[in-house]
């Protein structure tokens, strides 16, 4: 675990949260997760294709498609997503305290050309929940943005093992990943960025 965590925004951002075998021990307890419940590329409901590719491990997965952006409790392919792993579960409970366990964790994968622009985290039913964000793997440029859409943005590099929590006034505002820094990593065999978004969606 690294030090005491900074603020931006209202954005709680730990630093190095995770050591190198830290990482590697997340990765490695989502294998059967991915291997149960495969990356798929997701279109928005105006039937963009998203440039990351992503499932979900809990109860419940953030899935959208043409019917809109909402929680299933299945897999595309009709199974039923895996449980979120103890390891990542261990990372909720360090940043939080709480002893309510998130429903769903995203998994979303960036490759090299793929971002994520401004937007709110605003499918869960409660906002007074925070969501967990873990980054592993390449170097992904966050940007943090406003409650409202427009106005000044701030920007920094989350690296990989470090955790970001949104809670409070900062669980609304618009955020996003504008680029990576592919191959700044040897975490991922073949590169890339994964970021989990632990959440209590119910």
């Amino acid at each position: 675990m690294g030090a005491a965590a900074v603020e931006l925004r209202g954005f709680r951002i730990w630093k190095d949260y995770l050591d190198t075998s830290g990482q590697a021990a997340v990765v490695d307890a989502l294998r059967p997760v991915l291997k149960a419940a495969p990356l798929f590329r997701p279109v928005t409901p105006r039937g963009q294709a998203m440039s990351v590719r992503m499932t979900s491990a809990g109860d419940l997965g953030w899935v959208t498609d043409r019917k809109g952006y909402r929680y299933e409790p299945q897999h595309p392919s009709g199974v039923d997503w895996p449980g979120i792993p103890e390891a990542v579960l261990a990372i909720w409970h360090g940043v939080t305290g709480l002893d309510r366990q998130p429903d769903s964790c995203l998994i979303n994968y960036y490759g090299q050309d793929a971002r994520m622009s401004l937007h709110q985290d605003k499918d869960e039913e409660d906002y007074s929940w925070p969501v967990v964000s873990v980054s592993l793997g390449d170097d992904g440029l966050f940007r943090i943005g406003n409650t409202t859409r427009g106005g000044k943005t701030e920007s920094i590099w989350l690296n990989s093992g470090d955790v970001v929590v949104m809670g409070g006034e900062a669980r609304l505002t618009y955020h996003g990943i504008d680029r990576i820094r592919f191959g700044s990593s040897r975490l991922l065999p073949k590169g890339g960025r994964i970021n989990l978004t632990m959440r209590v969606a119910g």
